[in-house]
């Protein structure tokens, strides 16, 4: 996975337009400058999301948890390109991020391999070259055997593990990943927990990852950053500082579990008085 930031790479997302700009050299992977969203006409727009400063660092793994409805998901779009700020600029040094949704969004009628290996198609990868690398990624999320196997015959989490590795496949520095675990059952997503962090240590790559489970963002982040409710703000976050491997029923991952989660609650009531 490149690591290089060049300015033909740079991705940058300015309030009502895309641009491109010189990169930083050595600075962070993601950067958002005070970004506001609100959608709906003008005057009677609903703030999203409010003045979120944040810097992602090359390599960094953040999870970005919060109340459902608080704006994780279209922080994560604007990260992507999908959408513009409202107010604000986002920069992606290294070009435009990679993203897996909470769905595997495979196409059924193409193979593991083939729906891997469109990925490829789509970055300009030569047609000769494609089947070789598609393989080497779904080795490297432990499915080197499926590359001719189709989406229904794939469980839950051999699914994901192909949106994974197609995603790897666009080769991009910075990864999102919009609660991809969190219609999997408890012990598959486990598993892929473990699978990440694997895959985030040998690739070198940033992740944002969006969650409401909080053990789960302690389980897998660095970083994690609480998202207060409607309109999106950073309230606070946490350096995770236990060492990995980590399992969820770790006694430190239950702590700081606990902690954060107050916070979280914290959070929702006070929203709910508003």
């Amino acid at each position: 996975m490149s690591s290089a930031l060049t300015p033909e790479k740079t991705h940058t997302a300015r309030a009502g337009a895309q641009a491109v700009a010189p990169a930083a050299t050595g600075g962070p992977a993601v950067r958002l400058d005070h970004v506001h969203k609100a959608f709906g006409r003008a005057g009677t727009a609903q703030p999203v999301l409010d003045d979120i400063n944040l810097e992602v660092r090359p390599g960094e793994f953040v999870c970005l948890l919060g109340a459902s409805g608080c704006g994780k998901s279209t922080l994560l779009n604007l990260i992507a390109g999908l959408d513009a700020p409202s107010a604000g600029e986002i920069a992606v040094p290294g070009g435009r991020p990679a993203l897996m949704f909470q769905e595997h969004a495979l196409f059924p009628w193409l193979t593991a391999g083939r729906n891997v290996e469109l990925a490829l198609r789509l970055r300009g990868v030569p047609r000769a070259e494609r089947r070789a690398e598609a393989q080497r990624l779904l080795e490297l999320v432990r499915l080197g055997d499926a590359y001719r196997k189709r989406v229904h015959e794939l469980s839950g989490g051999m699914r994901q593990r192909v949106a994974m590795a197609r995603a790897l496949a666009q080769d991009s520095d910075v990864l999102l990943m919009d609660e991809p675990f969190a219609a999997l059952d408890a012990i598959t997503r486990d598993v892929l927990h473990g699978e990440l962090t694997r895959i985030w240590s040998e690739t070198g790559v940033s992740i944002v990852f969006v969650t409401h489970n909080v053990r789960e963002a302690v389980r897998l982040a660095q970083r994690v950053v609480l998202l207060s409710s409607r309109p999106g703000r950073v309230v606070r976050e946490w350096a995770v500082d236990i060492p990995q491997p980590r399992r969820i029923e770790d006694a430190a991952v239950a702590d700081l579990s606990i902690e954060i989660t107050e916070q979280l609650r914290g959070e929702i009531r006070r929203h709910g008085q508003h």
